[in-house]
């Protein structure tokens, strides 16, 4: 089968690998739609922190993002699962640690992460082989598209629970790309007054398409009390910014990474009685992403720029953006 495959820094290529069959308590599943974010670019530059720590290293098969058809079933797993469409986990944890017994198995220090750290290759591929525990069911209703849109859409509506905010309430979102429109949406459905910041006018344009009139530029940003913040940027600044920002009391979500260290003075958090919250993967929120795509309160398909091929990805993975508004690319992988 074809693959995308990492051999160093700044070199992807498309090759011909032996196909995954299905061990024990595994699926091996027909990939219709993969997604291709920050961490696959940091994958490609080089810079992802793995790849310095020893959990990564090349050669190296991404991506994480995905949703196929279950097309094999090894021993032990429940043959319902053959022909039906499914995403999966990112995070694949040893299942025996305390960590995993108590539901944390994405910071499971034995994880392997799909596409990112050494172990399983990932969905860039026209098929991908998954441990069946990780599947997630996709309704009828929902197409690939959409299904390939829910490992972010996860990590994004994680964002938005954490940050406590109530309908009516206001929340401030730095950052316009992926996860952080989809928070956007994901809050916005959940009835909170939504608030965006963006780094110029232009970047702001698919914000206020989407009807995110309240979306801001730095210069330009009111001030106002804001209930929750979720720094969805890769800024270094912006982590300090979204603590002087949040209200006393309040909460403030960091999901996005810089690829330089960003200083928070942690005075500044206690005397603020601020709760401080990371977000590391879509576990938790996978099942919630499904359920508002598939009763459309959350409709996150204008953010998709373009379908494209698996010979097209080192391209965009190298900074040639196929034309499109949304800043999502997705992959077919037999095209």
């Amino acid at each position: 089968m074809r693959a995308l495959v990492l051999t160093g820094p700044h070199r992807a290529e498309v090759r011909d690998v032996e196909p995954p069959v299905a061990g024990p308590g595994q699926v091996v599943v027909d990939v219709e739609r993969a997604g291709v974010c920050g961490t696959d670019v940091e994958l490609f530059t080089g810079e992802m922190s793995y790849l310095h720590t020893g959990a990564a290293s090349y050669p190296l098969r991404p991506g994480h993002e995905w949703a196929g058809v279950v097309s094999s079933a090894g021993a032990g797993v429940d043959p319902g699962w053959l022909g039906r469409r499914v995403t999966g986990d990112t995070m694949i944890g040893c299942g025996h640690c305390d960590r995993c017994r108590a539901g944390r198995h994405h910071v499971c220090a034995e994880r392997h992460e799909l596409g990112i750290r050494d172990g399983l290759p990932g969905a860039l591929a026209e098929r991908v082989a998954v441990p069946a525990v990780t599947l997630h069911a996709l309704p009828s209703t929902m197409d690939a598209t959409l299904g390939g849109l829910v490992e972010p859409g996860g990590n994004a509506l994680r964002a938005v629970e954490a940050a406590g905010v109530a309908p009516g309430e206001r929340l401030l979102i730095l950052g316009t790309g992926t996860i952080g429109l989809l928070a956007a949406m994901f809050a916005r459905a959940r009835r909170a007054e939504v608030h965006l910041l963006g780094r110029d006018e232009a970047q702001l344009d698919l914000a206020r398409r989407l009807g995110f009139s309240t979306a801001w530029t730095a210069s330009s940003l009111p001030a106002l009390p804001w209930d929750g913040v979720v720094d969805a940027s890769n800024a270094p600044a912006l982590p300090a910014r979204a603590l002087e920002l949040v209200e006393p009391g309040r909460r403030i979500v960091y999901i996005g990474l810089s690829g330089t260290p960003s200083t928070v003075d942690t005075r500044e958090i206690a005397l603020k009685d601020v709760t401080a919250v990371g977000i590391l993967g879509a576990s938790a929120g996978l099942p919630g992403a499904i359920a508002a795509y598939a009763d459309g309160s959350v409709d996150p398909r204008p953010l998709v720029a373009a379908t494209v091929g698996l010979d097209e990805v080192a391209a965009a993975l190298a900074g040639e953006r196929p034309p499109g508004a949304g800043p999502k690319l997705l992959v077919d992988p037999r095209r």
